[in-house]
């Protein structure tokens, strides 16, 4: 299943754009099932998404967001995806959402590992949407090309798991491929040339390993679009 490339003018028509996709999955979900699920990644683009989102009409309360990924920072730090979350999308109408941290209060991500799966265990699967970015070395949540756990969070025994980071950063905890890949649909947001050289790379064969976004690119059973602008 090829993944589908949609391109914009700007980031802002960009944003929009999938905004109103976003929310009309989430209605689709709530119209069929009375709930649905959300995954969601941390950045620039997707803070500029939730402001967006958020102040949509929807029935919030019955929708359960998580994060594709979260640094093991505790919540109030300014590099945690949970703080980014709950400051720009969990306000105005979406603050009645059921929110699912990853970040448990453990020492460790190893630690964590228990209480983060059964967290994410009560929420509604398949997820309805999974939002991912995708960094320069083409990596995608917390799955990092050279990273020692990169295999073990591909195959992903259970939801979740702890893993490293390149250099200094604190180490994350990640939703693993398979749970990902527990989707009716996923989007990838791509802003930039240079991402953009990425993603043809990641497109082009070669192995997952060097470039894990090409799990998600590669398989066959979940639709992935592509929201991409310069």
């Amino acid at each position: 299943m090829k993944p589908e490339i949609r391109g914009f003018a700007d980031a802002g028509a960009m944003v929009t754009a999938l905004a109103a996709s976003v929310a009309g999955t989430l209605e689709g979900a709530l119209r069929r099932t009375g709930r649905a699920s959300l995954v969601v990644s941390g950045g620039r683009t997707p803070e500029r998404l939730f402001g967006r989102l958020g102040v949509r009409r929807l029935d919030w309360a019955n929708v359960w967001i998580t994060l594709a990924d979260e640094r093991w920072v505790p919540a109030g730090d300014p590099a945690s995806n949970e703080a980014l979350v709950r400051s720009s999308l969990l306000v105005g109408p979406a603050a009645a959402a059921r929110f699912v941290p990853l970040h448990t209060g453990d020492a460790t991500p190893e630690a964590g590992e228990a209480a983060c799966a059964r967290r994410l265990a009560a929420m509604p699967r398949p997820f309805d949407l999974v939002l991912l970015g995708m960094g320069e070395d083409g990596h995608t949540a917390s799955l990092f090309p050279g990273s020692p756990d990169l295999r073990r969070a591909l195959d992903g025994a259970g939801p979740c798991a702890a893993v490293g980071a390149p250099g200094p950063a604190p180490a994350r905890m990640t939703l693993t491929m398979p749970t990902l890949l527990d989707a009716h649909r996923i989007a990838i947001l791509v802003t930039g040339d240079a991402k953009r050289a990425v993603l043809d790379a990641a497109l082009a064969p070669g192995p997952v390993e060097d470039m894990p976004v090409r799990a998600v690119l590669r398989q066959d059973g979940v639709p992935v679009e592509i929201f991409w602008a310069p």
